[in-house]
């Protein structure tokens, strides 16, 4: 469009703000000039000719092909972001979150992320996982096709076992939607997803008499199978977290004991008491073998500043059985007497048991831990029965609280 202004004669072409050219003869030469808009700075530039009508030519052609580059640069398409692979969440999640946790889930963090990228794939796209991937996952682990690598697995493994995978696997997906490392979200939100669960699973509580068995025997097995054998009976705490015991965790003039955090299945750092049993155990340890600060009260052999391993305790607990001669029945060891431990203390509120034990939930101890013995049913019979011959409400229960010292 050609104008006037100040007596100098323009051309303009284009759309302003996109792509507008001016052009106009230079005052004092007379040669014709064209003008735009670079990165937002005005750009001025001979022609080097006078022929108005060829000028205007020049300006339209560059119009049509130029675009300021501001408006390019918006205008064209972002390219799309990597997507994040399965490697990639496994691995910022055990970076950010893994360490957060007890010892052992920290192992089974691990070992569990190892199989999912052997299995599903290191480098397959989150975003692409679906019910197919879960309910192949679940057929493999049950035929025994897949395991961790330092598993000592032979053949499949029970539901209970794929459900701590998948509940993790969950987890993660869910963490990452959340902090939004998964734009689109959780791939397996609002998918139809069914955890395997065991129609009959084995609960087994080792009863007194046997506990006295293997007390008998423990030691002949080793002194520090016998002090873990008393302390994870007389404070209902996993086997895991008893042989990470430091000597800093005890305070014998106070009679109390400390759980850390970091040992602690559920993470939950707490303090309990120490019943007589208990005390005169570690009394005797330290009796014997002195420690004091953060040397372990069960060293390992070889390295007597670390804690025992983790898979000595169940190969004592195995020796202590034949020892013992007890029969052998599937599903008895160490987490045996955590159940033993809640049925004990059956008659206490439950929120007492949650902070003795260590137990997140109620709900837990009810469902998984405590199993009523033939002895307290026919105490609750025996108390109907005394309720209807006197016509009046039972006080409470017939049978005395098991005391803690």
């Amino acid at each position: 469009m050609a104008r006037t202004k100040n007596g100098q004669l323009s051309y303009s072409a284009g759309e302003r703000g996109r792509n507008r050219v001016r052009i106009f003869r230079a005052p004092r030469t007379g040669m014709v000039q064209m003008e735009w808009r670079e990165d937002g700075r005005r750009v001025t530039r001979s022609l080097k000719h006078d022929d108005w009508d060829k000028a205007k030519r020049q300006a339209d052609e560059f119009a049509v092909s130029y675009v300021e580059p501001e408006v390019r640069s918006a205008s064209e398409p972002k390219p799309e972001a990597k997507p994040l692979t399965l490697g990639e969440l496994f691995d910022i999640y055990e970076s950010e979150e893994t360490g957060k946790k007890a010892e052992t889930t920290q192992q089974h963090d691990r070992s569990a992320f190892e199989m999912f990228k052997r299995f599903l794939g290191a480098g397959r796209p989150v975003e692409s996982l679906g019910k197919r991937d879960w309910d192949r996952f679940i057929a493999a682990r049950r035929a025994g096709r897949i395991a961790p690598l330092r598993s000592r697995q032979v053949g499949g493994v029970r539901d209970r076992v794929i459900q701590q995978d998948l509940q993790l696997l969950r987890a993660v997906l869910g963490w990452a939607s959340e902090t939004e490392l998964l734009p689109k979200g959780n791939p397996l939100a609002g998918k139809r997803l069914e955890l395997p669960k065991e129609k009959n699973p084995v609960r087994v509580t080792v009863i007194e008499p046997d506990y006295q068995e293997l007390l008998a025997v423990a030691d002949q097995i080793d002194w520090r199978f016998k002090g873990m054998l008393i302390l994870a009976h007389e404070t209902g705490h996993r086997v895991g977290a008893v042989r990470q015991l430091l000597w800093s965790d005890i305070d014998l003039d106070a009679r109390a004991i400390r759980w850390r955090a970091e040992t602690e299945k559920t993470g939950y750092g707490h303090v309990t008491p120490l019943t007589a049993a208990a005390a005169e155990a570690l009394r005797e340890i330290q009796a014997k073998r002195p420690g004091i600060g953060e040397a372990p009260i069960f060293p390992a052999d070889k390295k007597p500043g670390q804690c025992v391993d983790r898979f000595r305790p169940t190969k004592w607990w195995r020796q202590a059985e034949v020892e013992a001669k007890l029969k052998p029945k599937k599903g008895r060891g160490w987490h045996s007497l955590r159940r033993k431990f809640a049925s004990d203390f059956m008659h206490q509120p439950l929120k007492v048991l949650c902070e003795l034990g260590g137990w997140k939930s109620p709900q837990t101890i009810l469902t998984c831990y405590q199993q009523p013995g033939e002895e307290q049913m026919r105490v609750a019979l025996s108390d109907r029965r005394r309720v209807a011959n006197s016509g009046s409400p039972a006080v409470g229960p017939r049978q005395e609280p098991r005391p803690i010292s």
